[in-house]
This record gives C-alpha cells, structure tokens and sequence, in this order.
C-alpha cells in the first residue's frame, strides 16, 4: 500500500499547488487593486515569477534529489509550496511576488519527482496509468480553482483568506509525507551490487533527446497556462473567456482518461503525439476565432480534449528508453520542465507585451495558439519508444520481402 499512499499525497501536493497558482491569477485583478499596480504586461508576472522559478527549481531537482534522498527533497518541496500561502501576508506587490516565486520552487520539485517515484514502485505495466493520473494533477487542481475561488473569496471576505487557506492545507501533506516516505537507489542498482550511476546535468545537456521533449511541449504548455492566466483578462471571445478555460479544462480530464487508454493499448507514442497535436491547433484556432458560442464551446471542449490526450505518452516515452534509471530519469525531467517553462515565461510575456503595444489584448490569445503547435513540429524529431505488435513486424518483413521478389 505504501506507494499508493505516495502516489496519493504526491498527487494532491502538485493539485494544490496548482489551485494556489491559478487562484492567484484569477484573483489578479484585487491583488493588483490592493497594492496599486494596473497593465495586462504587469499582471503575468503574478504567473511569471512562478515559471522563473520552476525554471531554477527544476534544474536544482536532481542535485537536490542525489544529495538529500526522496524523503528529505519531496519534503522541502511541498514546504516551499506551502510558503506561497505568506501572500496573504504580503505588505505590496514585490512581496506578493516573492511568495509566488517560493510556490514555483516548490511546483518545480515536486513534479520532478513524480517520475523518479513512479519508476521506482510501479512496474511497467502500471506506469501508463499512474503517469496518465499525475499528467492530470495540475489540471485537478486547475479546476477546482476556477469552480472555487470566487465563491471562496466571497465567503471568506478577500484575496488574502484565500491564499493562507491554501498554505495551510498543504503544510497538513508535508507532514503526511514525511511520516510516509522512504528513500531508495536512483541508480535501480541496488539489489544488483552495482555502483551508484553517475548521471547528473553535464550528461544529460550532451544528450538530444533531453531538448527535443521540451521543445515539443513548451507551446502546448504556453497555450494551457495563457488559458488561465491571459484568457480570463480577454474580452472579445464569442463566450466569456472563463467559461472556455472552464469547458477546456474539464474536457482535459476526458483526455487525460483516454490518453491512459491509448498508452496501455496502443504500443507506438509518436502517432499519439503528432496527430493530437495537430488537432489541438485546429480547435484551439477555432476556439479563439468563432463568433459563433456553439461553436466555440464545442471547439474549446476538443482542444481540451486533445490537449491533454498525448499526455500520457508523452511521460512514459522517455521511460521507456534503454537504460533509463531513477537517477536518469529525474535528470531528463529536470531539463524537460526547466526548458519548457523558461520557453514558456519569454513567450507569455511577450504576448503580453505585444497586446499592450498594439492595444488589441486578443493577440496574446493567437500568439499562445500558434504556439501550441510545438508537439506537432516537435514530434518529428522524438525516438519511438514503444515496439510494434509482433503481427505488424512479420507483415512489414512479409511485404519486404515481396517488394524484393
């Protein structure tokens, strides 16, 4: 049972801290009015801060993780998380800031650390489907910020309350972890008698694989947060632009559930990826340019749909790979959220920067779905981990060796 109670309290960290993200950035426009500060530019770095910090986050995850064990990194992570609630403390804007940043260090470890975990304690078998749920964690928590945060703020009276409510919940999880981890080998040479694999970020910058992944996800990851964060600051939609995020992000959990499916039953990752990135571009294009509200909302569902489909496969390509170890594993993933999010935060603020200038906010919106067509391009130049059925092979060397006849 102790993995599950891992996977668990893994899983419910990063789905709150990604609710006290979003939270934030729906509620940007009172933190903005309490301390005084106005421009859509200005208010990204509510969410730009965060993704700074996951940038340097990740990257410290692996250095943090060979040094410290599971326990103790998880630990600091979800402390760290946990930290974003002292904006409710914040005496201005550069201090409210400061606690965003503690939030994204905290999201930067722990979502590194899901796969170390998950290679560790569940088999191969298993990995589709635990990867499928924790790809689902932040859009959890995405969710139950956009159905909750007005009705909390309303409830509790202001900003402030809702921000502490958060740190609070996830201080109950450190404690819960701490007294339910244990560390393990991230060599998975332990019962083998070999040594500790030395495999760390000068190995793995060398390796192309590790900027290939990121590059294929950043403007899908661009596209999802300009969903929350930019798109609720857009008028001009054919419906409100909440209610898109809304409908996107639960369709994204019908994604996410057939993703799992795929990956289980289908043994190829890339057609996966390349086909559900390229109907991501076309709903989400359509999404943004309908003014018809059916249409929209039935173009937002598929985006989201789609989205969050080659989730999955995506997570579980890389362990699939030859070799790959705990150790390796965590390398790959610290390069592959670093990379994304720093390409992501450029991206976000210069779309915001080009609404400003232009005075036409809906730029930002074309920008972030152009942008997503990253997994698309980016697909192409990614190994196939998975293996064809056995009957395909024998059909491929049948046909083959026909032609050569």
């Amino acid at each position: 049972m102790k993995k599950y109670v891992l996977e668990i309290l893994m899983f419910t960290a990063y789905a709150l801290f990604a609710a006290s993200w979003v939270s934030g950035a729906i509620l940007t426009p009172s933190v903005q009015a309490s301390f005084g500060e106005a421009g859509l530019a200005n208010a990204t770095w509510g969410s730009n801060v965060i993704t700074i910090a996951k940038i340097v986050g990740n990257l410290a995850a692996a250095m943090l993780l060979v040094r410290l064990g599971v326990k103790r990194a998880f630990t600091i992570a979800v402390l760290l998380i946990a930290a974003g609630g002292l904006g409710a403390l914040a005496g201005d804007y550069i201090g409210w800031l400061w606690s965003r940043l503690a939030l994204g260090l905290g999201g930067a470890l722990a979502i590194v650390y899901f796969n170390p975990v998950v290679l560790h304690y569940f088999a191969a078998e298993e990995r589709p489907l635990i990867n499928g749920v924790n790809a689902a964690a932040f859009n959890t928590g995405n969710l139950i910020a956009l159905l909750s945060t007005g009705a909390l703020a309303a409830w509790m009276g202001s900003w402030q309350s809702v921000v502490a409510l958060y740190g609070v919940m996830v201080v109950a999880l450190a404690v819960l972890w701490w007294l339910s981890a244990e560390d393990f080998s991230l060599s998975g040479a332990a019962n083998k008698g070999q040594p500790e694999e030395k495999y760390g970020l000068r190995e793995g910058i060398r390796e192309g694989f590790n900027w290939w992944l990121p590059l294929a996800y950043c403007g899908v990851l661009f596209c999802y947060i300009a969903v929350f964060a930019l798109f609720p600051l857009i008028d001009g939609f054919a419906v409100a632009s909440n209610h898109l995020s809304a409908v996107m992000i639960a369709a994204g959990m019908v994604g996410t559930v057939a993703g799992i499916m795929i990956t289980r039953r289908y043994p190829l990752r890339l057609p996966v990826l390349r086909y559900a990135g390229l109907a991501l571009v076309i709903f989400a294009a359509l999404m943004v340019l309908s003014r018809n509200p059916v249409i929209a909302y039935a173009a937002a569902a598929l985006a989201g749909f789609f989205m969050f489909l080659p989730m999955t496969a995506l997570v579980t390509l890389p362990q699939e790979l030859p070799g790959m170890t705990p150790g390796r594993i965590t390398v790959t993933f610290a390069m592959f959220w670093s990379i994304s999010y720093g390409v992501e935060t450029v991206l976000m603020y210069g779309a915001g920067l080009m609404a400003d200038m232009t005075g036409e906010p809906a730029i930002a919106a074309y920008i972030a779905v152009a942008c997503s067509a990253s997994l698309f391009v980016f697909s192409f130049m990614l190994p196939e981990s998975g293996k064809k059925p056995a009957s395909d092979v024998k059909e491929e060397s049948d046909n083959a060796e026909s032609a050569t006849a």
